[in-house]
């Protein structure tokens, strides 16, 4: 398993009239930890995207549980609970306020496509060789 964690402080241009972080923005909380998370594998989303390989969403789940308020630090939490093999990866984030109190999960599966093929395809190499030291593969 693969985790990263970035921080991100809730800015008030993010929040609705009752200071709480718009349900809207929490999924630009997730990319921002899939973005970190990449990063910290040693290499950046537009490295991929220079190889070719794009990443859109195809699927977005999230549950609420507290309210984000405005000016909280934020941990995202980006976990990658299998190793991808096929053409899915799939980011599970947990969102935790100061004092670690979960308030918000979510589900992000995004597939592996070729810009020039203009197709799914698998993995790229680099991503799946980086990742494999997390994942017991033995089985």
């Amino acid at each position: 398993m693969f985790t990263a964690e970035t921080q991100i402080r809730v800015r008030y241009g993010e929040t609705d009239q009752m200071g709480y972080l718009y349900y809207g923005n929490y999924a630009l909380y997730y990319e921002v930890g899939r973005a970190e998370a990449i990063r910290q594998l040693g290499f950046t989303y537009r490295e991929l995207e220079e190889m070719g390989v794009m990443m859109p969403v195809a699927e977005l789940q999230s549950r609420y549980f507290r309210p984000a308020l405005y000016d909280d630090l934020i941990t995202v939490k980006t976990t990658l609970e299998e190793l991808p093999t096929g053409s899915k990866i799939q980011f599970h984030s947990a969102l935790y306020n100061e004092a670690g109190v979960l308030l918000n999960k979510g589900v992000t599966t995004l597939v592996f496509y070729g810009a020039a093929e203009k197709k799914t395809v698998r993995i790229p190499d680099v991503l799946r060789d980086r990742l494999l030291p997390y994942f017991n593969t033995e089985s």
